[in-house]
């Protein structure tokens, strides 16, 4: 069997093979997938393609080969350092990434691949992501709203959060348009009616992603403390939950896994500020929210502080144990299909 790294960018695909024990028999730069196809089918029937984990850049290929029946497998970019180090081939280029893929692939043995399900997950993501960027740009427009309505009327007090509300910038418009048209009034009501149609704009998201939500993975929004966008937000970052052998690598994907920080007779643990930090942060709002109305986690934080942990210390337990029961409970979903 031979392995085939690719190293893909925008305009090329550059492909190295490698047999057994990663010596490399073939290389080519190709255009499209289907021509990489081609050439590989010359080298041997078996074979296993190892693409670098960059799915904006990949996934086309990746449709290719598995509707071509390929069996592929997806390399973290981490992993390729190692190979680089240990080639005898200094400096870099496609060819040299395209053969510590392949390297890669062949050192490590439990590899993601793609996975049935994956695409409905995607989308998911997609659409959190487009309504986080919404939410920042209905925030920029509301802070140069402030600093206008400020300049025109400093004694008008707008209460925290309003600008969210319909009420209030409705009334704001009505106020708007009873003044002089100037310059600094006219943005004004133009910036009115960007925070009026971007409210409504993620209104609809909300709408969507709670629908999208209660047909994937309905047990998760039983889970207290956690509401559609985060369960929307947990489903995008994990994805199929089949990629992980276990809760413990869940947490540690998700940052919320304690590292070893011993040293001789001092046994400690210290804060992981790595892994996927969206999904982090989802646990995390998750967790502050038991902590203020869920009783079961409360009685949970006020064990562990009186162990000795500080309130951050016990929350950081609890976004662990919170990482287990969003892996049990996604591993008791229907799979998707």
């Amino acid at each position: 069997m031979i392995v085939v790294g690719v190293d893909v960018h925008k305009a090329s695909l550059t492909a190295v093979a490698v047999d057994e024990v990663g010596r490399p028999v073939a290389e080519q730069t190709v255009a499209d997938g289907e021509m990489l196809l081609n050439w590989a089918a010359s080298l041997s029937e078996e074979r296993l393609w190892a693409l670098e984990d960059c799915r904006q850049l990949t996934r086309q290929l990746e449709r290719t080969l598995m509707n071509a029946g390929e069996q592929l497998v997806r390399v973290p970019p981490k992993l390729m350092a190692p190979s680089r180090r240990a080639g005898r081939i200094r400096g870099k280029s496609d060819p040299i990434d395209a053969l510590a893929v392949a390297r890669a692939a062949l050192r490590e043995p439990r590899l993601d691949h793609p996975r049935v399900g994956e695409e409905r997950l995607r989308e998911l993501k997609l659409l959190v992501d487009h309504r986080d960027d919404l939410v920042d740009e209905r925030r920029r427009a509301q802070q140069r709203l402030r600093w206008h309505l400020h300049e025109l009327d400093p004694t008008l007090a707008i209460p925290a959060g309003a600008l969210d509300r319909a009420v209030w910038l409705d009334r704001l418009a009505r106020r708007l348009a009873r003044q002089e048209r100037t310059v600094l009034v006219r943005i004004a009501r133009e910036l009115v009616g960007r925070c009026r149609s971007l409210t409504r704009t993620i209104l609809e998201l909300d709408r969507e992603l709670q629908g999208r939500i209660e047909k994937t993975a309905p047990t998760l929004l039983a889970l207290p403390g956690c509401g559609a966008l985060s369960a929307a937000k947990l489903l995008g970052e994990i994805g199929p939950i089949e990629r992980f052998q276990s809760d413990a690598q869940l947490a540690r994907h998700a940052g919320v896994a304690p590292l070893e920080a011993s040293s001789g007779k001092h046994r400690r643990h210290r804060l992981d500020r790595g892994g996927n930090r969206q999904l982090n942060c989802a646990l995390h709002r998750i967790a502050i929210t038991q902590a203020r109305m869920h009783q079961p986690a409360r009685a949970y934080l006020a064990r562990k502080q009186a162990d000795g942990k500080s309130r951050r210390e016990a929350l950081r337990c609890l976004k662990r144990q919170l990482a287990r029961t969003v892996y049990t409970t996604l591993n008791n979903e229907p799979p998707l299909t």
